[in-house]
């Protein structure tokens, strides 16, 4: 009887750790990727201190600027966040290319606040998210993790193109 009831605690235990879990890995990774320092830059700390100037600099080849690349996170970001809430976001006709070109120098102050509140409202959604909607936002949640550490990497990038990237922040 012991044994049985033992198992059935580790079950029951089990059972309500895994959504527990889910909704714990996932906002580690929003948070992770957007002002928790861990095992790489978040945007917070690679966007923190760029000017007005060194957000719309481009090295000439082609690539984007800083301020389109942050541009480009907030559109994408904000968008799941209006879908996560069950409203509808605007029309949008698939042209990726304006989501990083819809910038200008005088959009970077107010482009910076808005993503860092657009991700820490994307973070509550998911803490306070049940089961339910963990399970089937999972898969997207972590492809916005993976989208924006992977353009935090190119912010980083351009920051050491144009000289403005301190190595101790996090990356040589």
């Amino acid at each position: 009887m012991k044994r049985a009831f033992i198992s059935a605690l580790c079950i029951v235990a089990t059972l309500s750790v895994s959504a527990q879990t889910l909704k714990s890995v996932l906002t580690q990774q929003l948070k992770s990727t957007h002002d928790k320092e861990t095992w790489f830059v978040p945007v917070a700390v690679a966007l923190d201190g760029v000017s007005a100037e060194q957000a719309v600099w481009t090295d000439g080849s082609g690539n984007h600027s800083i301020g389109q690349l942050a541009n480009h996170l907030l559109f994408w970001n904000e968008r799941q966040l209006i879908k996560f809430r069950g409203e509808q976001p605007k029309s949008f006709d698939g042209n990726n290319e304006e989501t990083f070109n819809a910038f200008t120098k005088e959009q970077w102050e107010q482009t910076v606040k808005k993503l860092n509140d657009v991700l820490a409202q994307l973070e509550q959604i998911i803490e306070k998210a049940d089961d339910a909607s963990l399970k089937s936002w999972s898969e997207t949640i972590a492809n916005i993790s993976t989208h924006n550490a992977y353009h935090t990497g190119q912010i980083i990038f351009v920051r050491k193109l144009q000289g403005s990237w301190k190595p101790q922040r996090g990356v040589k």
